[in-house]
């Protein structure tokens, strides 16, 4: 299997982070190699094996039943939509008269205390309009983006009523006031732990989008639309999915179907997870049915959006709308172009709208008015600094929701309440959460013994082979074993999780370890070091693409790290009876440490250095992995300390926590932190096997760490 990377897709984002032409950055995030690449073979097996059993719908009542299912499962998959709407709320902040329209800026309310900005493009004209949600896609400027402000003047000369929203997280909606900011990679991760993904989060805002339309007087709420191109014609296939208000929908360069998705990088905003488990793009296609569907597709985009993975899903969806002898709702258009929205698209556009909701024409391209579009900076709602200081971006949004979560939560007060609420908590990280852990045909595929060093070949699972190295000590004399730190315990296997090509944090452990007597092991993870994907890093996220990938299996890259430890254990355990094992995690592997540890009891101890003490932040995350981030985990199990709660009685050593942007927590930010630990460990009359040190860590540090010591809360 080739690499592929999304070249014109993902040039754009670079030119929304950066401001870097589409030219240059295409050249800076299109490498391509021909070299197989292991993990990425793996989760393409996953993924057809997942879907191979796939059937379509024989009757209009068997699809009315799938239809419903399916509703369901991306519901869920999104984690519901709230039961009652925050009020609007609108503001017109001001009004810009032009040629055959004016075009207001308006923000209104979607959450509460979250504000969508918008420009509503009203043509002149009485009476009630067709209307279309021009939604946004990964360009430098969002609503105000010349790319987008094409189609809204286009479509007002028209006689059509407009509404361009941002997105959240974009646009006027992004960390700082200005434009151009990327809302994905560790920006949007931070909804993942509380579970509420950005797709999800996009369908829901762009329905209160929706809601403020058809209150307006100049809107026929029987005739409205939705359009969009790549990130936005991923929110328009969505939105006109799941808003039945929504007559017409028309993606353009960015359908092609789910398992092209896997080998190619995209926004963290188009990812559902655990999608695959349940259906394909085409049945989300199918949704759409009986209204009137066109997908727009290029002749030179990626290859997740290209033609040939377009037309598997539009012959899906065909097949649907023909059960509900709508065949002609359903049209594939194609264009020899790259990844845009041209002016040929748009046209084509024009066509289908007027049919489909003004009844006019026979769906064919609309010549498009002239038209001049305006600076991006006389559209923003908030000009230059003026957006509001108190603006919620989505990491607050999720910080908000991740604090109320956890205020909510049952707090034991007896051993018999914690006994039961453990056993469900470890349950649902297991088999929910991260996606079912349990070790499946473990095997040793070879082992060389030399020097004291033997390096095993292991298969965690099917298509998966890693690396295990143990650095074995020789025998002590007699006298010495008083002097080891280890010599009250019959035998102690130290196992550290390897996530880096170079770590010479492990190398300086290994040495004291074997000093000291101790059988040290390292274990290589999956998609990390020399298994890493060649390009995988996006941003401050160095496992962007395999953790996104995973997440669309349902199997979140916390959750195959933590297979990979037991797996390990499994293969330590058969050939060592009775040995402790000990298990060191270095940042985020510290958090797979603890969350192995939480649903293996195999583990004995756990040592965390320089780990994400916890999900709960109002910045983007700062050298973590995303794959740590698994979907719904703090939502669904707890924060860290809660995971780490999980591990008592037996022993926990957090040392050198910090926060999410990386910085160390103090002293007294580490107790109040990890208090929810310490006071279950009391609870079970266990205090002394928790423990937490400010300390930096060294590998002299070894043998303090390992007996425990430390500052005990």
């Amino acid at each position: 299997m080739q690499f592929r990377i999304n070249r014109s897709y993902f040039a754009a984002c670079i030119v929304l982070i950066t401001g870097i032409s589409v030219a240059s950055a295409g050249v800076l995030c299109a490498q391509e190699t021909s070299a197989p690449n292991s993990f990425l073979e793996f989760v393409q097996s996953q993924a057809a094996e997942l879907r191979s059993g796939n059937v379509a719908s024989t009757s209009l009542a068997d699809w009315q039943e799938q239809r419903s299912q399916l509703r369901e499962q991306l519901q869920n998959a999104w984690g519901g939509f709230p039961e009652i709407h925050a009020a609007p709320e609108v503001r017109v902040l001001d009004t810009l008269d032009r040629d055959g329209y004016r075009v207001e800026k308006i923000v209104f309310q979607t959450l509460p205390d979250i504000w969508m900005t918008a420009n509503a493009y009203v043509p002149d004209g009485p009476g009630k309009h067709a209307a279309v949600l021009c939604v946004h896609g990964h360009w430098k400027g969002a609503k105000q983006d010349p790319h987008v402000q094409a189609r809204c003047i286009g479509l007002a000369k028209l006689g059509f009523f407009v509404l361009a929203v941002d997105a959240l997280g974009a646009g006027e909606r992004a960390l700082g006031k200005g434009l151009g900011e990327y809302h994905g990679e560790m920006v949007a991760a931070t909804l993942w732990p509380i579970g509420r993904p950005l797709s999800g989060l996009q369908v829901y805002e762009n329905m209160r989008a929706v809601d403020y339309m058809v209150s307006r007087a100049e809107v026929d709420a029987d005739r409205v639309g939705v359009t969009g191109a790549s990130g936005g014609g991923n929110q328009t296939m969505y939105a006109g999915a799941w808003d039945e208000r929504l007559k017409a929908v028309v993606p353009v360069c960015s359908v092609g179907n789910y398992q092209a998705y896997l080998g190619a990088a995209c926004c963290m905003c188009e990812v559902v997870p655990g999608a695959l488990q349940f259906t394909e793009e085409a049945a989300v296609l199918s949704l759409v049915a009986p209204r009137a569907l066109m997908v727009i597709n290029a002749t030179k985009d990626s290859f997740q959006f290209s033609v040939g993975e377009a037309q598997k899903s539009v012959a899906g969806a065909r097949s649907v709308f023909q059960l509900y002898q709508r065949d002609g709702s359903l049209r594939h258009t194609t264009f020899e172009s790259p990844h845009d929205y041209s002016q040929p698209m748009r046209e084509a556009m024009y066509g289908w709208m007027a049919l489909h909701l003004r009844g006019e024409g026979d769906g064919s391209p609309i010549a498009e008015p002239a038209m001049t579009t305006e600076d991006p900076a006389i559209l923003r709602c908030y000009p230059g600094e003026t957006r509001p200081d108190d603006w919620i971006t989505i990491p607050k949004f999720a910080a908000e929701q991740a604090r109320t979560i956890l205020r909510d939560r049952l707090q034991p007060a007896t051993v018999a309440e914690w006994r039961a609420l453990s056993e469900k908590r470890r349950r649902i990280l297991d088999e929910v959460v991260l996606g079912n852990t349990s070790p499946l045909n473990v095997a040793v595929i070879s082992s060389k013994l030399l020097d004291g060093i033997r390096t095993s070949m292991f298969s965690s699972e099917p298509g998966i082979e890693l690396q295990l190295v143990e650095s074995i000590a020789a025998k002590k004399p007699e006298d010495s074993l008083k002097a080891n730190i280890f010599a009250d315990e019959d035998s102690v296997t130290v196992v550290y999780l390897k996530m880096d090509k170079q770590d010479d944090f492990a190398a300086s452990l290994k040495d004291r370890a074997v000093s000291d007597g101790l059988r040290f092991v390292t274990v290589d993870l999956r998609a990390t070091g020399k298994n890493s994907f060649p390009t995988d890093g996006v941003g401050r996220a160095i496992d962007h693409n395999s953790a996104e990938w995973s997440l669309w299996l349902g199997r979140p890259l916390l959750g195959q790290w933590v297979q990979d430890v037991r797996a390990a254990i499994t293969i330590l355990s058969a050939t060592k009876n009775g040995r402790t094992i000990k298990v060191i995690g270095k940042g985020p592997a510290g958090l797979v440490a603890i969350c192995a540890a939480a649903v293996d009891d195999r583990i004995d101890h756990v040592i965390t250095v320089g780990t994400l003490s916890s999900f709960v932040t109002e910045v983007p995350y700062e050298n973590q992995r995303l794959g740590t981030l698994a979907n719904g985990i703090l939502r669904d199990v707890g924060d860290v300390a809660d995971l780490a709660s999980l591990i008592a009685p037996r022993k926990v050593i957090l040392t050198n926590s910090v926060a999410a942007n990386g910085r160390q927590l103090t002293d007294a930010e580490l107790i109040q932190t990890f208090q929810p630990t310490a006071n279950i460990y009391k609870l079970l009359n266990a205090a002394h096997n928790f423990r937490v040190d400010v300390e930096p860590v060294a590998a002299d540090r070894l043998p303090e760490i390992l007996r425990g010591e430390g500052i005990s809360r």
